[in-house]
């Protein structure tokens, strides 16, 4: 299980946000904020028929991850959590994913709403959201269900340089 893999991003997302502390915490709660994707030029073929969905997912790398943990205090919760009942970005392999408004395709650029990543984001690869496929309301959450955060935005405990990234994500 050793094996080493290679990921070359399709592009890069631009976004507001240049720091983890003060960015959204999920797309669900970004307030409409704002970005876009650079596509790169290579790959703009791939974007046939992908207008006309209101949502993609995008699989990214978190570049400005701290050091990974199998343990940490989730932003919606009080108590320290396995890092994979989590959406926390101090993983193993840091790879997210946020399930995104379309607004705009403009060659290989696309232009987007409801971004919670930070800005210069190297993009894995992109999915239509599928609601058929993608959402299943009833489905339990664990902790989560538990959770009455109203938390939106981050603080500094994923930072890496942080104090709180020692013991501290969803």
């Amino acid at each position: 299980m050793t094996e080493i893999l290679q990921i070359e991003p399709i592009g890069v997302i631009e976004t507001p946000f240049e720091e983890a502390e003060g960015a959204p915490i999920q797309s669900s709660r970004s307030a409409g904020a704002t970005g876009t994707i650079r596509l790169d030029p290579r790959f703009r073929e791939g974007l046939d028929d992908l207008e006309g969905f209101e949502r993609i997912w995008l699989i990214y790398w978190f570049h400005k991850a701290p050091e990974p943990r199998l343990k940490v205090t989730p932003f919606l919760d009080q108590e320290e959590r396995g890092i994979f009942a989590t959406r926390a970005p101090a993983r193993p392999c840091p790879i997210g994913m946020s399930a995104v408004r379309l607004l705009a395709i403009h060659g290989s650029i696309l232009e987007v709403a409801d971004v919670d990543m930070l800005n210069g984001t190297p993009l894995l690869d992109i999915k239509p959201y599928v609601p058929e496929f993608d959402c299943h309301p009833q489905s339990r959450a664990g902790w989560l269900d538990r959770s009455r955060s109203e938390r939106s935005l981050a603080d500094g405990r994923f930072s890496p340089l942080s104090p709180a990234a020692d013991s501290e994500g969803t």
